[in-house]
């Protein structure tokens, strides 16, 4: 993003003229630009055929499928619903398209549509249930590193028939946990076809090639063990930082065009945490006005945001992703170093893919932070109080950094430029995106 589209383009695609804008971005492709700006307009492109899978359906269909959740539900209720702002939708070509997950968002963005669901899923009361009951053991377990869980996990991913020509080389990155503090023991047991390179980079891969055929699937299982972790800080107890430590250095850059000091986001943590001097007291403000003041909802691609950051905070919500993302950048401007870490929730019941933060707080070290878990809307106290500092354990860490280049490395736009949790997909023309191909992560046991 270091690059901007033309103003005209940009505000083409602002107001759905997809068709246009991409006429007018061919045009200036073929004028034979440099390199950098010709790749964000190649990226531009790539982003529109992106929006049109995010959004796919139309009002009529999106109606029929809310009916199946809703009770009562009129068409006229929900055009309704989609004027107060509680359906996602987008305008593409004069026409509006929903969210391909606007159901369940519908429920965080206008609460009192709660009353009328159909029903509630036993499976969610019991995975919250069981993920309380964890936190309190490590927090009963003392202090640090604690309750370890073995788990025997299978990831695969299986391309769609028709994606690309039989034959042809199909290139694969699939997730791994890093050895580090809260996952150790990795250990692959099998793997299909074979693993042609293990990167131990930020965001740790398995890489495969195989050829195209009907049915081709590929398979990673491997064992680890996760952690909890707990800590009690005493406030009167923390240290100034060294800022001549290179932890210091580097987590508290900027990191484009997600993690950027913008005058908004310097305007926003400076009034959190105006006239705190008091570094882990800093980190409780900017953790306060998260957790009380950002919605979780399901998010688009990431691809699509041109700032995660700042669209989180002035928006005031998005996903566990987008949270961390805001976090991380507003203990940055303040000068606290903060990173990235992500993999998997590993939940036995239900596990999901997730997102979460560290901090670093002299003399305690890095500790972690998880503001979608902590929030308030959760109603559970305990959850902000937890979240803030320690963890429960449930957790598979492949990243510790967002946009880190693969290796070996992809040809091609990246499904996901951010983050890596369901794996990477491209042939020799292209990426291939979600649509393309299925992936399932299963638990297969865990001790």
């Amino acid at each position: 993003m270091t690059y901007s589209i033309p103003e005209r383009n940009s505000k083409l695609i602002d107001t759905g003229e997809f068709l246009v804008a991409e006429k007018y971005m061919k045009k200036d492709l073929a004028k034979g630009l440099g390199f950098g700006l010709k790749k964000r307009i190649e990226f531009e492109l790539e982003r529109l055929a992106r929006w049109k899978i995010n959004y796919p359906y139309s009002i009529e269909h999106a109606y029929e499928l809310l009916k199946d959740q809703v009770k009562n539900l009129s068409k006229e209720d929900f055009l309704i619903l989609i004027s107060r702002g509680c359906i996602d939708h987008k305008i593409i070509g004069n026409k509006i398209f929903i969210f391909d997950r606007f159901i369940p968002n519908l429920f965080w963005l206008c609460p009192d549509q709660k009353r009328r669901k159909k029903k509630t899923k036993e499976e969610r009361e019991k995975t919250r249930r069981l993920l309380k009951e964890r936190a309190f053991k490590v927090i009963a377990s003392g202090e640090g590193f604690n309750s370890p869980i073995v788990y025997h996990v299978r990831m695969s991913i299986r391309i769609k028939p028709g994606s690309i020509p039989i034959g042809e080389k199909v290139r694969v990155w699939m997730p791994l946990p890093r050895e580090d503090d809260i996952n150790s023991d990795v250990k692959i047991v099998k793997a299909e076809p074979e693993i042609l390179r293990i990167s131990d980079r930020e965001q740790r891969t398995v890489y495969f090639e195989d050829e195209m055929r009907e049915g081709l699937e590929f398979s990673l299982e491997y064992k680890f063990t996760s952690r909890g972790f707990y800590r009690k800080i005493d406030e009167n107890k923390v240290e100034p930082f060294d800022e001549n430590n290179d932890v210091y250095k580097v987590f508290t850059e900027e990191r484009p065009p997600h993690i950027v000091f913008t005058p908004y986001l310097i305007k926003l943590a400076e009034d959190i945490t105006r006239d705190e001097r008091n570094p882990y007291l800093k980190v409780k403000r900017i953790w306060s006005w998260i957790t009380h003041n950002v919605r979780y909802t399901y998010a688009h691609d990431y691809a699509l945001y041109d700032n995660i950051s700042e669209y989180t905070a002035r928006n005031r919500r998005g996903d566990c992703g987008m949270q961390a993302l805001l976090f991380i950048t507003l203990c940055r401007i303040v000068g606290i170093p903060a990173r990235w870490q992500s993999g998997w929730y590993m939940n036995p019941i239900r596990p999901g893919m997730h997102d979460w933060a560290q901090f670093y707080i002299e003399p305690y070290g890095w500790l972690y932070a998880d503001p979608s878990f902590g929030s308030i809307r959760h109603s559970e106290e305990w959850r902000n109080d937890f979240y803030l500092g320690n963890n429960e354990g449930f957790r598979l860490a492949a990243n510790i950094e967002i946009s880190v280049p693969f290796d070996p490395p992809k040809l091609f736009f990246r499904s996901d430029p951010v983050d890596n949790q369901r794996g990477e997909v491209e042939w020799e023309r292209g990426n291939l995106y979600y649509n393309l191909w299925d992936y399932k992560f299963e638990i297969i046991r865990f001790c």
